[in-house]
Order: C-alpha cells, then sequence, then structure tokens
C-alpha cells in the first residue's frame, strides 16, 4: 500500500474528530521515517500550524551537527523548528530507554491544549515491538504493542504512520527526492531493537513476506484484548474500593486471574510503574493472605503495596528518609512545609474550640514522634497515650512517625489537625491548618 499526504490527512482527522487543533507538533530526528512525516504533513492544505521538534540527546559526537541539518531542513519547508538539548541518564536502565524517557519528558514540556505530538513509528516499529515485548514476557497491554494515540503533558501523541509499512515509506522518500540523516548507532545490534530488526526481521521476512503486516495484525487483536480487559478490571473495582485502596475481603472474591487484572489496573490509574510479575505473585500470594495483625509491604522502583487491616494501600514510593523538619509556627508565620507528598502547616483562626491563642503567640514548636507522648483528650479524664490514640483512630502505620507534633516547651500541645490537648483548648482559639496532607486514615 502506498503512502501520500491525503493518507495521512485521512488518518489524522480520524484520530482527532470532533476536536480542536491547535498546532501539529512533528518529533523530527531527522532520520527517513520523521523526514517522511514532516514533509507530507507540510504538503498537507491546512490552516493548523505545523512545527517540527527536534531532540538533542548530546550523545553522539555529529549531535549538534544533526541538529543543524534539522534546522535547515525545516527551513526549506518554511516551518517553525524547536530544538531542545537533554540529559540522558542512565543509571540503573538501558541508554535506549533514558534516551526515550529524557525525550518524551521534555516533548511533554512543549505541548498546551489542542496541541498533537506526531512521531513516525511504522508497522515494522509495531513489529518490533511486539517481539520485544515478548521476550520480556509481557501481557496483553505489553502486546498490545504502540498505540495511536495517548495523552502526553497537556496534549496528546499520535502515531499516524503506525499501519504504514517501512517499504511505502521508503517509496514516498525517494519519490520526493528527501535527504535525510543515518544514525549509526541504529546498526548497533546490541541494543534489542537492532538486533530484532537487522538479524531476525529480515529473516522472518525471507519466510513469511508479510510477517511485518501479521504481526502488527496480531497487535492490534491484543490490542482489543486489552480493552476488554480494562472494562472488567473497571467493572471489579467498582465493588472493591478505589484505585490506591482496595478492601481485602471483596477482592477474595475474585478469581486470581482477575484479582490480578485489578491489581495491574489499580497500579496503572494510580499513575505508578507497572509492577513486575513477580511483584504481583508477592501480592497475591503473601501480602493479601497475612494476618490482619500484620502490616506486609511489596515494594518495586517507584510503588510500593502496603496491608493495613483488611485494606491494600497502593502507593508511591516512600522517599529516603531526609532530616526532619523543624520550625516555629505563628499566627504571623507562613505555611512550614514538611516535605515531598506530605503537604504544609500553618495556623488560622477559629470561633470553635481550637488552640489558646496565648500559646499560639508563644509559638508552637514543630516536632515528630519519639515514643511515650501523652495527650489529654478530655478535661475530666486522665492522659493518654498517644501510640494508643493511633491505634485507635486507625491511623495508618506507615504514617504515625510522619504526624507533626506541636509543643511549647516540653507540653504536647496538638498532634496534627487531629487532637488538641484539652488544658491547650480555648474558644475562640487557633487550628491547625494542614494543607496538602497525606492520607492518614
Amino acid at each position: 500500500m502506498s503512502f501520500d499526504s491525503q493518507q495521512l490527512l485521512h488518518t489524522l482527522g480520524s484520530l482527532t474528530a470532533e476536536q480542536d487543533v491547535a498546532r501539529w507538533l512533528v518529533a523530527f530526528s531527522g532520520g527517513m521515517d520523521s523526514a517522511v512525516l514532516l514533509h507530507a504533513l507540510a504538503n498537507v492544505e491546512s490552516q493548523t500550524p505545523v512545527v517540527a521538534v527536534h531532540i538533542n540527546h548530546g550523545l553522539h559526537d555529529d549531535a549538534d551537527g544533526w541538529a543543524e541539518n534539522c534546522r535547515q531542513t525545516v527551513e526549506k519547508l518554511d516551518l517553525d523548528f524547536i530544538c531542545r538539548t537533554v540529559v540522558v541518564n542512565a543509571d540503573g536502565v538501558s541508554l535506549e530507554a533514558a534516551a526515550r524517557d529524557a525525550r518524551y519528558a521534555e516533548l511533554s514540556t512543549l505541548l498546551s491544549p489542542g496541541d498533537f505530538l506526531l512521531s513516525a513509528h511504522h508497522q515494522s516499529d509495531q513489529a518490533e515491538t511486539l517481539l520485544l515485548n515478548l521476550m520480556r514476557g509481557s501481557g496483553p497491554a505489553g502486546l498490545a504493542g504502540i498505540g495511536m494515540s495517548q495523552r502526553l503533558g497537556a496534549g496528546r501523541l499520535l502515531r499516524p504512520l503506525r499501519d504504514v509499512s517501512s517499504d511505502a515509506i521508503r517509496d514516498y522518500a525517494t519519490s520526493h527526492q528527501l535527504s535525510w540523516l543515518d544514525d549509526p548507532s541504529n546498526m548497533d545490534t546490541r541494543f534489542d531493537r537492532n538486533f530484532l530488526r537487522h538479524e531476525i526481521l529480515p529473516r522472518l521476512t525471507e519466510r513469511w513476506p508479510a510477517v511485518a503486516r501479521q504481526l502488527a495484525r496480531s497487535a492490534e487483536l491484543q490490542g482489543e484484548s486489552n480493552d476488554g480487559l480494562v472494562d472488567l478490571a473497571a467493572i471489579d473495582l467498582a465493588s472493591v474500593g478505589r484505585c490506591d485502596r482496595l478492601n481485602i475481603t471483596a477482592l477474595q472474591t475474585l478469581s486470581q486471574p482477575r484479582q490480578r487484572n485489578l491489581l495491574r489496573h489499580a497500579i496503572r490509574l494510580s499513575v505508578l510503574p507497572s509492577a513486575p510479575a513477580t511483584r504481583l505473585e508477592q501480592i497475591l500470594t503473601e501480602l493479601i493472605p497475612a494476618d490482619a495483625d500484620r502490616q506486609p509491604l511489596v515494594s518495586w522502583a517507584g510503588a510500593e503495596v502496603r496491608r493495613f487491616r483488611d485494606e491494600i494501600f497502593i502507593l508511591p514510593e516512600a522517599e529516603p528518609a531526609a532530616p526532619p523538619v523543624t520550625g516555629i509556627v505563628t499566627k504571623a508565620s507562613a505555611p512550614l512545609e514538611l516535605g515531598p507528598g506530605l503537604g504544609a502547616l500553618s495556623v488560622v483562626p477559629t470561633m470553635s474550640y481550637g488552640i489558646a491563642p496565648d500559646l499560639v503567640e508563644q509559638g508552637l514548636e514543630l516536632r515528630f514522634r519519639c515514643g511515650g507522648e501523652t495527650l489529654r483528650i478530655e478535661p475530666s479524664g486522665g492522659t493518654r497515650k498517644l501510640k494508643k490514640l493511633l491505634q485507635e483512630s486507625d491511623v495508618l502505620p506507615w504514617m504515625r512517625s510522619k504526624l507533626p507534633l506541636f509543643y511549647v516547651g516540653e507540653r504536647l500541645v496538638a498532634v496534627a489537625d487531629l487532637w488538641v490537648d484539652a488544658h491547650c483548648r480555648a474558644e475562640p482559639g487557633f487550628r491547625i491548618d494542614w494543607r496538602d496532607a497525606p492520607t492518614l486514615k
């Protein structure tokens, strides 16, 4: 099947039906595929602005020269050009993955509402992705391969060439006498994708000439299956809880395959890294069956799953322990930042019972639990151990050490926005305002 500007226009129209398009941004590496996409789009009759975006990864000696070559190519097409340089940190991941992550992170910052970023992934890229994910033991979501459309930053990422063959793209490039850059790293078969591209797919094509098209068809069918699993997970989630908090009793009424499916869905909705299969198995066989008085933890890079009583909590990975925040809070002080994910504290007036104004005038010293703290909840009652109060109030165990405590001298005046010592209250008084507080219960 051939490819031309009209086909591109038709595909873009179907991908953006009933959506207002502010700009087309083309991820322009300078290679043949993105050169074809940019040229075809430049020849579409449309009033929508087209911007070519080049990301300079700085990984090769000629990287700056490639960026300049891209600028000149875009200039000849009379289009706008943006070039951004990124720093690639390959610590713990492959260089390919690190470059991709850095690239898309930068591209996402360029998108405003109504912007569509176009990438030149094509049918052979889809076949390579399917084979790579097969080698990684991926499920339906991975085997669905490259999607045609997904959210990116404030806009969307589209891949309008995904179903176009590499032969059709090369035919377009040669018939329009396009010039392009050849990245020598694309020939390095130490990289998995290049190994598939240069060693495996050509052999498969010799035996099965339509292999790229057939693999793309398989990915499409896997995508349909995955859509069905997502719909099923949404139904199950409605009966089990919310994406970051699942009821164990309700979860155990599902078969284990549905439990796995629901956990993957909940983790994805929580915008956390996917769980390796080994971690999912740990959740099912160790965390869920654990005794209710235990507090097991299953974690992987960027995420963790905890159990407390009859619930599972799906959380971002805990920040590394940092020196505790210290400070004095008064009615005139700026909100005191507690650190990433912990919000900020201040005191505000209240007409009901709150912290006595004279204590606030002295300044409330922020501390954290050391053990042995006591508090008087009722004027006529005795002091209670804070540890017991937290247990009775179902405060999550992993949050108890992060609760801000407020002192005047050696007297514990207030515990977060939960309690004020009965002998430190007045009406009217001041209450603790904990902005962007984490979930405590």
